[in-house]
């Protein structure tokens, strides 16, 4: 592969783990190759969707590549399935790798690595492709659950824009705390308020824990009657995002029938801006995703408390 372009703009998924380290891994990178800082912005994806692309060259991380990104001097670092095809711009891509290795990969190849940074790439990539079997999986999402306890641009700013500072930082204690007191807890609250969407979906309320782990860990459950489970998570304004999870790749599917998309064991939607009220809401999903309403389930009184603490 020739050269990377010189970016106008590095610009990262928003939210997680992931999205942060292959941004921060990518801006680390320009300025080894250019000498100077290249500003990153982080979107969410439904914002990314509408955000107009003016720069005439662009390094992207973690947010599926589209045809629209298929630009002369773009570069895009993702591993979310797509359909498109680049003949313009410079796509790295693997569906097995977190956006945060190919981007190290990419740092490993003009000579930026570190044992710190070997270390934190390998726990980003087993939290965000959920290794569960890696013996690092706690560790690994205690490191997730740092970016989506303080927020991405909060985390970003306590360490400077430097990634080596995310290993072994001090908040980690706070969510090895949260872990282990709050995921039992929250996981046992929750098996009890699952709502029949359909035959195969089921609507998870969470009030404490990772939801993430909650979800995975119901799903490997040998009474669940669901194939796939999702929680629902205001949005700005009054818009609400579904996250989804299952174990042999039903969620992304799903997903897809929401317009949403993702991986095929995690994805989400936005649902349509004219779904105001939660209530609306958990009825949109079961009038989208099964031909026939299902009864049962959560009480109308309590639907309006769904999205208090779930996560996306």
């Amino acid at each position: 592969m020739g050269p990377l372009s010189k970016p106008e703009i590095i610009i990262t998924h928003d939210g997680d783990l992931d999205g942060l380290l292959s941004g921060m891994l990518l801006q680390k990178l320009s300025a080894t190759l250019y000498g100077e800082e290249v500003r990153l912005l982080a979107y969410q994806t439904h914002a990314w969707h509408s955000r107009c692309l003016r720069e005439s060259a662009a390094w992207v991380s973690d947010l599926a590549f589209e045809e629209r990104m298929d630009r002369i001097n773009w570069v895009v670092v993702d591993h979310h399935i797509t359909t498109a095809k680049p003949t313009k711009a410079r796509l790295v891509h693997d569906q097995s790798k977190s956006a945060c290795l190919l981007a190290y990969e990419l740092c490993r190849e003009h000579g930026l690595e570190s044992e710190t940074l070997d270390r934190l790439v390998h726990l980003a990539n087993v939290g965000d492709l959920f290794l569960q079997d890696d013996p690092d999986f706690e560790l690994a999402n205690d490191h997730g659950t740092l970016v989506k306890t303080y927020g991405f641009w909060n985390i970003y700013s306590l360490v400077n824009g430097d990634p080596e500072k995310l290993l072994e930082h001090p908040l980690l204690q706070v969510m090895r705390v949260k872990r282990e007191v709050e995921d039992p807890m929250g996981l046992n609250w929750s098996r009890q308020n699952i709502q029949k969407i359909s035959p195969t979906v089921g609507l998870v309320k969470t009030v404490v824990g990772n939801s993430n782990v909650i979800l995975h860990r119901l799903l490997g459950e040998p009474n669940m009657p669901h194939r796939v489970l999702l929680t629902l998570n205001r949005i700005g304004g009054n818009q609400f995002m579904v996250s989804l999870r299952s174990s042999d790749g039903e969620a992304l599917p799903v997903a897809k029938q929401l317009q949403g998309g993702g991986h095929p064991n995690a994805a989400g939607a936005a649902l349509p801006k004219s779904v105001q009220r939660a209530a609306d809401a958990v009825e949109y999903l079961k009038k989208a995703l099964s031909p026939i309403d299902q009864p049962g389930g959560l009480g109308k009184n309590n639907i309006e408390s769904l999205f208090d603490n779930a996560e996306v």
